[in-house]
């Protein structure tokens, strides 16, 4: 379990040393001055001085920064034009992507669970239902199922469906798989389950196992990037629609901070790679969109004041972006508190 959460760890603060090495290499193709690349946050552990730029190793492992001027301040060199600020903003943004269509070639290649049809049958590998989400304080929470898992003995969706439906108000035993174990759980489907949700309250895929050739392996890996960047779109647009009418977070959803977020990385790394690396490359997408968001303190909010100051014609005040910035990084901190608090009490019960 150790080794797990390493992982999880290092592979965090990978992809966000990644997202700022977008920005890095994109301030560098425009031969602007870079004063350090940094992993992790400071206090400094080890810094060494190439060029103009300190590469350092410091004692906070919450990700990674870089630092450059022609972005951060106003003034300076001239030939820093308002278009090379927003693109090395967008190369971090961008990066995100680049790094989600990798991951997911490399799943293609090495044989990715895909969703199929409970009618498929030739050619499958591996053939399994699994968890997609599971509802709160429904029995299938209660008894311990989570995102992922296997339910063993059935073949198809619909004869899951099938059973509960057939065993409303009485106990049944399901066998589950999660990673390389396997355990038997008791739960009793609901006989009138909350609108939206069904006897057990879980979401369910079908899937198999399919490997693509080398040279298609990178197509499909950015086929599925496009797609489910409209997807997680689509997702947060039902949040919002959901929330704009009173009705409050759509039943099934649960907002997840960083604790959450690795418990189910966690998760994942015990089922198999190819999840693991797909959770990440999710990830990736999600913090991709974030990101571009016309927020202040996030890049989509640089952009955003680039972009008032450029049609102002003069750049906005650096004291107002700054206050700005300040107030809604504190509202996101204490919004990140919140759910972290959400989801220790998750892990709690």
């Amino acid at each position: 379990m150790f080794f797990t959460i390493l992982i999880v760890i290092i592979s965090i603060v990978g992809l966000l040393a990644l997202h700022e090495f977008g920005h890095f290499i994109t301030a560098k193709s425009f031969g602007m001055k870079v004063e350090e690349f940094g992993i992790g946050y400071p206090p400094r552990i080890f810094g060494r001085k190439i060029g103009e730029t300190i590469y350092s190793l410091n004692l906070l492992p919450f990700g990674a920064f870089v630092r450059i001027p022609g972005v951060e301040k106003e003034g300076g060199d001239k030939k820093i034009t308002t278009w090379k600020k927003a693109s090395v903003i967008l190369g971090g943004v961008v990066s995100f992507w680049v790094i989600a269509a990798i991951l997911l070639s490399i799943v293609f290649f090495m044989g990715v669970p895909q969703a199929v049809s409970d009618e498929a049958n030739g050619g499958l590998i591996d053939p399994r239902v699994q968890v997609l989400s599971v509802s709160s304080d429904s029995p299938a929470e209660e008894a311990g199922i989570g995102i992922g898992d296997t339910i063993k003995d059935f073949e198809t969706v619909s004869s899951i469906q099938k059973f509960a439906e057939e065993n409303k108000g009485k106990e049944v035993t399901l066998t589950i798989q999660r990673g390389k174990e396997v355990f038997d759980v008791s739960l009793t489907p609901r006989v009138a389950p909350p609108e939206g949700e069904g006897a057990i309250g879980v979401a369910l895929v079908r899937t198999a196992e399919k490997s693509y050739p080398l040279w298609q392996a990178p197509i499909k890996g950015v086929e599925a990037t496009i797609n489910l960047t409209g997807v997680v779109f689509a997702g947060w647009g039902s949040i919002l629609m959901s929330l704009g009418q009173g009705k409050g977070i759509p039943a099934g959803v649960q907002i997840v901070g960083p604790i959450g977020i690795g418990s189910l990385l966690t998760q994942a790394a015990q089922v198999g790679i190819n999840y693991f690396i797909q959770f990440i490359a999710m990830i990736a997408i999600y913090l991709a969109i974030l990101n571009i968001l016309p927020i202040p303190a996030l890049d989509g909010g640089k952009l955003l004041f680039i972009i008032i100051g450029k049609i102002k014609g003069t750049p906005v005040d650096r004291k107002i972006e700054e206050r700005i910035t300040a107030g809604v990084f504190f509202v996101l901190i204490f919004l990140m508190l919140w759910v972290t608090i959400q989801d220790i009490i998750r892990l709690i019960n």
